[in-house]
């Protein structure tokens, strides 16, 4: 399995907005890409910050959606959204919602 993490600094007291645009707007989104299993969505209790984590079948799945659905999912965030998020990807390694345990070598 494969991870994006996507960091996101919110503007000022948009932190329920966020979350209301992530359920309308972008999980949906996320649903209907190939390979998309999971998304978590974390807000910073001040409301100042977010990160929100999709979890993918395989890479090529998560680069897929980064290349075709992303920009359109960045456009729906940017009344709630200040600067350019901060993408990162992973592969992972465990998960006990997923019950994945990598080996170690």
């Amino acid at each position: 399995m494969f991870a994006r993490s996507v960091s996101f600094h919110l503007k000022p007291g948009r932190a329920a907005e966020f979350t209301d645009v992530l359920n309308k707007d972008v999980i949906p989104v996320l649903r209907n890409q190939k390979g998309f299993q999971d998304e978590i969505a974390l807000v910073a209790p001040d409301g100042a910050d977010a990160i929100g984590i999709s979890v993918w079948d395989l890479k090529a799945d998560a680069e897929t959606y980064a290349r075709s659905a992303y920009p359109d999912v960045l456009k729906s965030l940017e009344p709630v959204v200040e600067g350019t998020p901060q993408v990162q990807t992973y592969e992972v390694s465990n998960s006990t919602f997923h019950k994945i345990v990598r080996a170690t070598a």
